[in-house]
């Protein structure tokens, strides 16, 4: 009997999460899919993203028909299915029950340099658009219900030292690490969602992880009181992270 790893990557916005997936996709053994809750979050809480109407035009709106796929058996060959989730898309309406039968991740990015890049995308960000306490919220639930502490990934640890933290993930995950993931073709997918042209532009012209370089931008004061709300959730997560070397 085929055994199948279903990864669920739970991250938030401006972050690694979509090289992550060109990362797994790249294996020999995996399939892919990208945020399969979005038009349904669209669909209910009627935010403006961009390509909104494309979205839940395009892709299923029903939470529960995106789950029953989520668990479904990828084709004959490919034991890995990894889902490129964003926390925020996990609505509070929604059941959590079917995440027991995940591999729950989590991809966390530092929060002022998020928001930098969050605010040219979205005009008006609220914690929630963050993903910040959603993630904090299912680290708890796999914590609880799993009895066990599940991978956190820090964007930058990744992308200072890739071979070491993916090899580092593959391990706690028991599968094994292939070096395609360290690189990939650029361009597009046929796996993207179609709000790939509004989202993706950087991610289709790279080839693998790009190296880590801080981000100085200036955070409108506006937003300190967002900032310090999100270092909150954010240092809970950090400081349970999969650590270089471990």
């Amino acid at each position: 009997m085929m055994v199948v790893k279903r990864i669920a990557m739970w991250s938030g916005p401006r972050n690694i999460s979509t090289a992550m997936m060109r990362s797994f996709e790249n294996r020999s053994d995996s399939r892919v899919c990208d945020e399969p809750l979005y038009a349904h979050y669209l669909k209910q809480t009627g935010l403006d993203h961009p390509g909104r109407e494309e979205v839940i035009e395009h892709h299923e709106t029903d939470w529960r028909r995106v789950v029953a796929e989520l668990l479904s058996d990828p084709p004959e060959g490919e034991t890995v299915y990894y889902q490129k989730h964003m926390a925020h898309h996990l609505l509070p309406e929604m059941d959590r029950a079917w995440l027991q039968r995940l591999e729950n991740c989590f991809l966390i990015r530092e929060p002022r340099e998020m928001l930098t890049s969050l605010m040219r995308k979205l005009p008006d960000i609220r914690l929630e658009d963050t993903g910040l306490p959603q993630q904090v919220e299912i680290m708890r639930l796999v914590e609880e219900e799993q009895g066990e502490n599940p991978v956190i990934l820090d964007a930058r640890d990744v992308l200072e030292d890739p071979r070491r933290m993916l090899g580092s993930l593959c391990d706690r995950l028991a599968i094994p690490f292939e070096a395609g993931m360290l690189a990939w073709p650029a361009g597009p997918r046929e796996s993207d969602g179609i709000w790939a042209k509004y989202w993706y532009e950087a991610v289709e012209k790279s080839t693998g992880f790009q190296a880590y370089r801080r981000k100085d931008d200036a955070l409108p004061s506006e937003l300190d009181s967002l900032l310090a709300d999100c270092n909150q959730f954010y240092d809970l997560l950090y400081s349970r992270r999969l650590r270089p070397g471990s």
